[in-house]
């Protein structure tokens, strides 16, 4: 019997000075080989690993997420997404929204194995909780990017400072100060997002 000469996992650290460029394909075998990691990869190749969401962040988004989910079980109007699913953007970058929605005739026209992957689509709506360590600019241009890509509405929820960005194609960002709630216009019809736990 022959055993394989498997060499044991060891834990590499990547200096900010330095910018790791791969395709796309290579960013889904990455990511089928380190399914505990989060990865990103931008427009331009640039492969970004995120370190694991901290509990209190955690919480917080799944009760955002149950939200969601609960609304599309109740509506069946698409498909709810959580924070690990990943998408391969109109532009070339894989982004993993912290909650997405997609319309059912969307989702739908994709292929089976589409759907199976990084599905090639930017999701209809798309909510991003920022945490204590996250760059500000770096998630607002992240929205931006999703709205260009085809996104129709867009949460950025920064709990440090109290207050939610609604993005809109076409439109000035919206800025709400303290919000107890959020509703879904008419791209998510019915749904108020409640936000007691976010500011909690």
């Amino acid at each position: 019997m022959t055993q394989a000469n498997v060499s044991p996992a060891m834990a590499v650290n990547i200096p900010t000075t330095i910018t790791l460029k791969i395709s796309h394909e290579q960013f889904v075998d990455l990511a089928l080989a380190n399914r505990d990691l989060q990865l990103e990869r931008t427009a331009t190749g640039e492969l970004i690993i995120m370190p694991p969401t901290g509990s209190d962040t955690g919480n917080k988004n799944l009760d955002m997420e149950g939200q969601l989910w609960l609304w599309n079980r109740q509506t069946k109007l698409g498909k709810a997404f959580n924070s690990s699913t990943g998408f391969h953007l109109p532009n070339g970058a894989d982004r993993s929204p912290d909650a997405s929605w997609v319309r059912q005739e969307r989702w739908d026209a994709l292929s089976l194995e589409q759907q199976e992957t990084f599905a090639p689509i930017c999701p209809d709506f798309v909510l991003e909780l920022r945490s204590k360590t996250d760059s500000l600019e770096k998630l607002q241009a992240k929205m931006r990017e999703y709205i260009e890509n085809g996104a129709c509405l867009g949460w950025l929820i920064d709990r440090k400072n109290q207050r939610v960005e609604i993005y809109r194609p076409g439109k000035n960002v919206e800025v709400l100060e303290h919000p107890a709630s959020l509703l879904g216009e008419d791209i998510l019809p019915g749904v108020v997002l409640d936000l007691t736990e976010v500011w909690s």
